[in-house]
């Protein structure tokens, strides 16, 4: 853990066995703070504060996901899925992530019932309106336009009218025949476009989308094989990539959709297309044996080996029951069936009888063609600003725009030239795959053998010469066409971006091969730029130091030194290294600890005199208190599971990381959380308190930091309708800003925090404007007590770790939020019960928290009495 002063830094531990390192490092790249708990009062209880579950589960098949995974289907292809968030939340449902767009925009109902609900009440009126006239008077017509259809053409129509330049001719072309599709084939491509799209899609399972009416019709104009201008262009070859993915370049024609009657010639193919059940029907009937799908695949495969044909050659789809009163005979053509080679002729082998098979029970499949669905991606890619999208995306900008709420005054401007060439786009796709690809061997794959590890130092010395040359434009760039700061969140959209973060993969390589000199190189390159990912500067700095105490004496030329004063000589390296990181100010608070016991450490190894030492005792950490807190705890008998089974053996109690139900024996002996029940005990001590984890806190930064979150930077406000920049919840944020964010902080410190919280309450209140993590909900009678209860120091300490790393650090705040007015005094408590335990990221909070001196509390809740219920 970053600041547990009892261990070894886990930062360091890159050698030896794999060990995954705590997500406040950042080594690995796989945080992302979790989901905001929905805000309790002192007076709420569990069940009046519990999110109603949804009300029947949805089809599998119909569950959209984000289009940018599916691109893992094309064999040998690597997605270009990552996002360019500093978090990397490689590990995430899609459900759970938000681009940036996203994640500045205001939350509105998204649901599918909600935008029924909204496109029911702007009916037939607008029946001649265009796009942007619907857009405009907030009119849809059911069955002739879409918000779905709406906001995927707002997109493409906002990227052709600026960046068109991205495009070539032939792509160009492809949206010129988009636009001729007729309304319902646009509206069933965007519908998939927003599905599984590497996923074959039956037919006769489409029809549940109302807004078609001709569904064959629709299917046949995506179906349909059009023609594209010849391009004379070379295939641009990028470091790390021989060759684009397969499949995904436009050639003389193009559909927009596949069939599987023209690409699907074998029984693994197809057998795609079926569920478990269907799969063991014919199994059955070919008399093989497995106990799960691939087993039955195996088996029918060896079936099919095993004999020949045995003349099915009359067979046809149209001879089955189950294909008669489907809608594939509207796109087939029957007498055409024996002329497809594999499947249909004289010689025909058990597949083709499997393969028929399965067709007659699926009918015709569509999935999304490869290259047009690439190219829609990399419009979604110019648009968001982002490699990840969902239906949420999609619809929310125009959701926000119709939404009755006011927004903080601030001048748009969305950036015309974060690519400047098709060249440079291309090129930050690339690099994009070849990070996954890196990540899949490092992260996604298993324990991490000696040819996986070779195979991303390979990558990585195909991409290191590019790095430098990319490094030197960037910084050019920097120094003559932006001000201070203002490029850094275009720099994202740099391949730069990208090849750093492969870079920094490659220096994990080079410890694990143990080539610490080039690795030591690396490291002091990766310190000497300045402008891409500086929130990894902290473990830069902590992994340099280490090589340099413990590896570069025995590496380097001695220069005439005995072996004792080398390895004093490359001790002072080290601390002199812990110092420039303790003073750069791009080093963020989090890694402070860790390097001020290092260099405690060292100057003890070297003997440094006590006058001279470094003394780190105003910052020095305190363990939390412990507090038990006595109550009476519910306990439910376990309701039986799906298979019917009623686990008595494990009770509701004894789960870990489960919510537990206690008595309120404070407020009326009601039901409540553990939370309201420690809440109500530390009342009767004379704290005022909130059960917010981390509302105070964000609530409170977005008072004190209104006007400098919407400074005007370039490129970050792109709509009207944001709540907060889009580089809030990047590390772009500080350095872009950090003259007015520490002059902020400076003031904060000095007490005039309590001023700023009256001048954004008086302005902004009465309009509730929408501001990042602001609840208005929160009394200014209680703010205005929290500011004078703070020290201005502290508090200043919290804002900057929030200013640093808003998006890692938004969680694991925690849990109470307590002040007393008498006794001028904060404090955080985090409440545990008997089955809970502290994550990484409620350790950290709480070494930060007591790090700026405020109080911190771990308050254990014990079961003094239990009562069973039914």
């Amino acid at each position: 853990m970053t600041l547990q002063a009892q261990s070894s830094s886990f930062h360091n531990q890159m050698l030896g066995s794999r060990i995954k390192h705590p997500p406040s490092t950042n080594f690995n790249d796989d945080f992302e703070t979790p989901t905001a708990k929905r805000l309790k009062r002192h007076d709420s209880t569990d069940s009046s504060l519990s999110r109603k579950e949804a009300s029947g589960a949805e089809d599998e098949e119909e569950r959209e996901t984000t289009p940018i995974d599916t691109l893992r289907r094309f064999s040998g292809e690597i997605a270009d899925s990552e996002a360019e968030t500093d978090d990397d939340d490689d590990f995430l449902p899609a459900s759970s992530r938000k681009t940036d767009l996203e994640s500045a925009l205001p939350p509105v109902k998204t649901d599918k019932e909600a935008i029924a609900e909204y496109e029911a009440t702007r009916a037939a009126e607008a029946e001649d309106l265009d796009l942007q006239g619907r857009l405009g008077q907030r009119k849809w017509v059911t069955g002739k336009s879409s918000i779905y259809v709406d906001a995927f053409n707002l997109a493409l129509e906002t990227v052709l009218e600026d960046e068109s330049h991205l495009f070539d001719k032939a792509e160009m072309t492809v949206f010129e025949q988009w636009r001729a599709l007729s309304y319902e084939g646009q509206y069933l491509y965007v519908r998939l476009f927003l599905r599984k799209t590497a996923k074959w899609h039956r037919i006769q399972r489409l029809g549940y989308y109302g807004d078609i009416a001709d569904l064959p019709a629709a299917v046949k104009d995506l179906l349909e094989t059009r023609k594209l201008p010849v391009v004379t262009m070379s295939c641009q070859v990028n470091p790390g990539e021989t060759e684009p993915p397969k499949d995904t370049m436009l050639e003389d024609y193009v559909t927009f959709a596949d069939s599987s009657e023209d690409h699907i010639n074998t029984l693994e193919e197809a057998s795609s297309l079926l569920n478990l059940d269907e799969l063991k029907a014919i199994a059955k009937e070919a008399k093989v044996q497995g106990k799960n799908k691939r087993e039955l695949l195996i088996a029918l495969h060896k079936a099919s080996q095993r004999q020949g044909g045995l003349g099915w050659t009359t067979l046809k789809r149209s001879d089955t029951d189950e294909s008669v009163n489907t809608e594939v005979k509207a796109f087939t053509d029957e007498e055409g069936q024996a002329e497809k080679g594999d499947l249909h002729g004289a010689n025909v082998n058990r597949d083709s009888h499997f393969v028929q098979k399965i067709f007659s029970n699926t009918g015709l499949c569509i999935r999304l063609s490869a290259p047009a669905l690439k190219l829609f991606e990399r419009v979604h890619l110019v648009f968001y600003r982002s490699t990840e999208w969902t239906e949420k995306s999609l619809t929310t900008i125009i959701l926000a725009r119709i939404s009755r709420r006011n927004f903080p005054d601030y001048l748009v401007s969305r950036s015309t030239n974060i690519f400047t060439s098709r060249s440079d786009l291309l090129e930050f796709e690339a690099s994009i795959r070849t990070q996954f690809r890196i990540d899949f061997i490092l992260e996604f794959n298993g324990t991490v053998r000696r040819e996986g590890l070779q195979a991303v130092k390979d990558t990585f010395e195909e991409v290191y010469p590019r790095w430098k040359v990319i490094l030197q434009e960037e910084q050019r760039k920097e120094d003559r066409v932006y001000e201070s700061g203002e490029g850094a969140y275009l720099r994202r959209f740099s391949p730069a971006w990208v090849y750093t973060r492969i870079v920094h993969k490659g220096t994990y390589v080079l410890g694990r091969f143990k080539e610490h000199e080039r690795e030591h190189q690396l490291l002091t390159e990766l310190l000497d730029q300045h402008l891409f990912h500086a929130a990894r500067r902290g473990a830069w700095y902590q992994r340099k130091a280490l090589l340099e105490e413990h590896y570069m004496w025995a590496i380097k030329p001695d220069e005439g030194r005995s072996e004792e004063a080398q390895k004093k000589y490359w001790k002072k390296v080290a601390l002199q290294t812990c110092e420039d990181g303790l003073q750069d100010k791009e080093c963020h608070v989090i890694y402070h600890y860790d390097l001020q016991k290092r260099v405690m450490k060292l100057e003890k190894a070297l003997k440094v005199v006590k006058r001279e030492q470094h003394d780190f005792g105003h910052v020095r950490l305190a363990k939390p208190v412990e507090r038990n807190v006595e109550g009476i705890r519910i306990e439910r008998e376990r309701t039986p599971s799906r298979n019917g089974n009623r686990r008595d053996s494990d009770p509701a109690g004894s789960r870990r990381g489960g919510k537990t139900i206690w008595v309120d024996e404070r407020e009326g002996g009601g039901e409540c959380s553990v939370e309201a029940m420690c809440l109500s005990w530390y009342r009767d001590q004379g704290w005022k308190g909130y059960h917010s984890e981390g509302g105070i806190v964000r609530t409170l930064f977005g008072y004190l930091f209104y006007d400098v979150l919407f400074t005007y930077i370039p490129n970050v406000f792109q709509t009207p309708y944001q709540t907060c920049p889009l580089d809030l919840h990047t590390d772009a944020f500080y350095p872009s800003r950090a003259s007015e964010i520490n002059r902020r902080l400076n003031e904060i410190s000095n007490g005039d925090a309590l001023k700023l919280l009256y001048e954004v309450y008086y302005r902004e209140n009465e309009k509730q404007t929408c501001i990042v993590g602001v609840d208005w909900s929160f009394e200014i009678d209680d703010l205005q007590e929290i500011v004078k209860c703070f020290k201005g120091e502290a508090l200043a300490t919290v804002c900057k770790v929030m200013a640093q790393e808003y998006q890692q650090r938004g969680g694991g705040i925690p849990d109470l939020f307590l002040w007393h007015p008498e006794n001028s005094e904060v404090m955080f408590s985090e409440v545990k019960s008997e089955n809970d335990r502290l994550s990484d990221t409620q350790r950290l909070w709480i070494h930060v928290l007591t790090g700026a001196g405020i109080k911190v509390e771990l308050c254990n809740a014990v079961a003094r009495e239990v009562r069973s219920q039914r």
